[in-house]
């Protein structure tokens, strides 16, 4: 969950740098949106590693 941290991290200084950079704000919001895609596939990739390790313990 480290790494979903620092996703998040990225994503809200990108969003920060929109609020703050009017001239690139289009720029700073794709790549907000990048970062939270990642963080997002992040959250689904641990949820996947979680449910197939409890599967190979219920079938244990």
């Amino acid at each position: 969950m480290k790494r979903l941290v620092e996703i998040r991290s990225q994503e809200f200084l990108c969003r920060e740098r929109a609020a703050r950079d009017f001239e690139r704000r289009v720029f700073w919001l794709a790549q907000a949106e990048e970062w939270e895609q990642r963080a997002l596939d992040e959250i689904a990739y641990h949820f996947r590693e979680c449910n197939l390790a409890q599967g190979e313990r219920n079938a244990a």
